[in-house]
C-alpha cells in the first residue's frame, strides 16, 4: 500500500523548485531523470516522466491485442515470428 506524505518547496525567481529527497524516492525520481507536471484544473501532479510515459502508452494499447485476437502470449510469440519471417523473406 502507497503511504501518503505532504512536503514543500520553495520557488526561486527564475520558477525553480528543488524537488525534496523524499518525493524524489517516492517516485523513483534520479539526477538526470525527466519529470512530467499534469495540470488539472487549480492542481499539478509531478510524474516521473518515464513511468507516465508508459502509462499512457499502456492506456492507448488497452484492448488493441483482443481486437487482433491475440488472447495468449503464445499468440503474440507466433505473430513475431511471423512477422520476421516476412521481413526475412524481402
Amino acid at each position: 500500500m502507497q503511504s501518503a506524505f505532504i512536503d514543500n518547496a520553495k520557488v526561486m525567481a527564475k520558477g525553480q523548485v528543488t524537488i525534496p529527497k523524499d518525493v524524489r524516492a517516492a517516485l523513483g525520481i534520479n539526477c538526470g531523470d525527466r519529470v512530467t507536471f499534469v495540470v488539472e484544473g487549480k492542481n499539478v501532479k509531478l510524474v516521473n516522466a518515464a513511468v507516465y510515459a508508459m502509462q499512457m502508452l499502456q492506456s492507448e494499447m488497452a484492448g488493441e491485442a483482443k481486437k487482433s485476437d491475440l488472447d495468449s502470449d503464445e499468440d503474440v510469440m507466433a505473430l513475431v515470428n511471423d512477422l520476421r519471417a516476412d521481413g526475412e523473406e524481402e
